[in-house]
């Protein structure tokens, strides 16, 4: 089985000025990703509706352990792994299976809450090295950290 890279891309958001955190997938923003799917299969609206999360506007609590699917029961069993292009994770959110076992992290059965109509069977599965997606994730909290959020 082939293992994609991850990590996550922490940048200032264009309109609010707070820390925004976007998962890239072999270097491309999972944001990108999800609007060319979403435009491909005729889905309306997509495109540039997902932005990244926002820890600023939602306590996530750690990042290991939202990334790692035991954050936040806040929609069900899975986790918000972009939010809406306003910062609100709430408003628009793109939901994913992690599951994490000593080797893989594997982030599946995606979906739109607001649309459940959706089929997003055919997006993913990713699958990660678990020590590179470990790293990535130790990265990523040192960023939120040091941002003071």
């Amino acid at each position: 089985m082939t293992s994609q890279e991850i990590h996550f891309d922490c940048r200032r958001h264009a309109e609010r000025g707070v820390l925004e955190v976007v998962p890239c997938i072999d270097r491309t923003p999972l944001t990108n990703l999800i609007d060319q799917f979403e435009m491909d299969a005729g889905m309306q609206p997509a495109g540039d509706a997902y932005g990244g999360l926002v820890p600023q506007f939602f306590r996530f609590g750690l990042m290991e352990d939202h990334f790692h699917g035991r954050s936040t029961g806040a929609m069900g069993p899975k986790t918000p792994v972009l939010g809406c292009e306003c910062g609100e994770w709430g408003c628009w959110p793109l939901m994913a299976g992690i599951t994490v076992t000593s080797d893989r992290v594997t982030w599946d059965s995606f979906e739109q809450p607001h649309r459940r109509t959706r089929d997003y069977s055919g997006f993913g599965p990713f699958h990660f090295d678990r020590h590179q997606y470990d790293d990535a994730v130790k990265a990523l909290s040192a960023a939120v950290s040091s941002y003071g959020t």
